[in-house]
């Protein structure tokens, strides 16, 4: 069993001031509480911690031994109770935030950056991920918030959804699209299902959700099976550079390839129905109070995302 952790804090002020009326002092107890904190340790124990020489404590090995011991716990208990209370003054401490990836990727070292410019005590731990990855850890506290993807479908959610506090926040535009080569030679204007259903296809998802929902939106199937997925990779930028190399048809973010459908080398499949919105949503725990270092952080991200247009070069906000 372990030794009371109260008579470990006595030991530890007796051990580093060598003096049982100094550590009185330090803990503003008397140098008899001291004494008989110390004899309880060491009858727990069951071996002296100091070997007393008149009015001198030299420490025991084993003293020595359970110093290294409880030295870096009071330390780290210091260091970290300091912490908390300066996180409810200022930001300041460990941000665990979840994102798409490549929005992730794209977006999130900057703004971390300014906004460590403002508060320099803020470190961040960012995951990458789809909401299969990110809500579990927003459920489970390993993630204090995430932005999720949500074109999905909603038996990829984990859990009972209802316990999620969701805020959409960006929109961007899904299309299917492949390269004018791939286009020009297996597509030919032919935008039926039976037509691109056969098709190559370059996947994120070894499941195809994403394409599966493309097809789902425009043509209203609700069960599209084996499609030939040719390569599936977890990158949009994989995604990309498989329709610039002909490989086949992916789902890809219109904006992000701007420039290559002007010169008309990725072809986007247009279709009669208005193009696929994705919302990336801002998803707490319902019933989570946020720390000011959270509220901070969220305020500062809001702000550049609606008025300073930062995201813009990535997304389209809405």
């Amino acid at each position: 069993m372990l030794p009371d952790f109260n008579r470990l804090k006595v030991f530890y002020h007796i051990f580093a001031l060598k003096s049982v009326v100094a550590a009185a002092n330090e803990l503003n107890i008397t140098p008899s509480a001291v004494s008989q904190n110390l004899s309880k340790l060491e009858y727990e124990l069951k071996i002296p911690l100091f070997t007393r020489l008149h009015k001198k404590l030299v420490p025991t090995l084993a003293g020595e031994q359970l110093f290294n011991i409880v030295a870096p716990f009071i330390d780290d208990l210091r260091k970290g109770i300091k912490n908390i209370k300066q996180a409810r003054q200022k930001p300041s401490g460990l941000l665990k935030v979840g994102s798409p990836i490549e929005f992730g990727k794209s977006y999130f070292p900057g703004i971390i950056a300014k906004f460590r410019e403002i508060y320099p005590e803020v470190i961040f731990s960012l995951h990458l991920g789809d909401p299969r990855e990110l809500l579990p850890k927003i459920r489970n506290g390993e993630l204090d918030f995430g932005l999720v993807d949500a074109f999905l479908t909603k038996e990829q959610f984990v859990g009972d959804f209802g316990i999620y506090s969701i805020e959409p926040l960006i929109e961007e535009r899904v299309v299917l699209a492949c390269s004018k080569e791939y286009y020009d030679r297996e597509i030919k204007g032919d935008h039926s299902f039976s037509n691109l259903v056969a098709k190559e296809f370059i996947s994120y998802q070894r499941t195809s959700l994403t394409l599966k929902n493309w097809f789902k939106h425009h043509f209203n199937k609700f069960s599209v099976k084996n499609l030939n997925r040719v390569m599936t990779v977890d990158s949009h930028q994989a995604v990309i550079s498989g329709i610039l190399n002909h490989i086949g048809l992916g789902v890809i973010a219109s904006h992000i390839v701007q420039k290559e459908i002007k010169k008309n080398n990725i072809v986007p499949i247009k279709m009669p129905r208005q193009d696929v919105i994705n919302k990336i949503s801002l998803v707490l725990l319902q019933d989570k109070i946020p720390t000011l270092t959270e509220k901070a952080f969220l305020k500062y991200f809001k702000d550049d995302i609606y008025r300073t247009g930062t995201a813009k070069k990535y997304l389209t906000i809405p």
